[in-house]
């Protein structure tokens, strides 16, 4: 591609926060963070991706929904690249995209409690249950309780808030 005819890296990080997550659509692959670079590499442009954890099964779908996304804005030479490392982190998922994870009914992972272990420091050695507060997405209680380590998917854990009764997924710290 003409150099002079491509479109900047601003506006391709523009397109990709248009790029619903397959599991959950109400937020961006960027605001989810797994989009970790876009450049030029020539004519080509390449679009670095982390994914949530190595077994996601949507890793597929999403590199699928990248590359027509890109399509569809007239970009015929991409590549995807697959970064492992650093390993991804609920951490990097944005304000913005936890903010839709809330208003979508999704408990938002607790800041800061993934990547730098505080995560572990606050699971009661005893029990060997986490006392992390999780508030209700629907109603902001923090009277809730986990039912189930598992939720819709394997990033998310199911809880209840014991005052309005709800149950709601509680996407988990990794």
């Amino acid at each position: 591609m003409d150099p002079a005819l491509r479109p900047s890296i601003d506006e391709v990080w523009h397109w990709l926060a248009e790029v619903p997550d397959p599991e959950i659509p109400v937020i961006s692959l960027t605001d989810l963070g797994i989009i970790r670079d876009v450049e030029w590499r020539d004519d080509t442009l390449v679009v670095t991706v982390t994914p949530t954890y190595s077994g996601c099964p949507a890793t597929t779908i999403i590199n699928l929904d990248i590359e027509t996304a890109l399509a569809e804005k007239g970009l015929s030479k991409v590549k995807l690249e697959r970064q492992l490392s650093p390993a991804w982190t609920t951490d990097w998922i944005s304000a913005e995209g936890r903010e839709k994870l809330r208003d979508y009914g999704i408990a938002p992972p607790i800041d800061g409690t993934a990547a730098d272990g505080v995560l572990m420091k606050r699971i009661d050695r005893l029990s060997g249950r986490s006392n992390l507060t999780i508030a209700c997405p629907r109603c902001g209680s923090v009277n809730t309780e986990k039912i189930s380590q598992f939720g819709s998917t394997p990033c998310k854990a199911s809880y209840r808030c014991t005052d309005c009764l709800e149950p709601f997924d509680y996407f988990k710290c990794i």
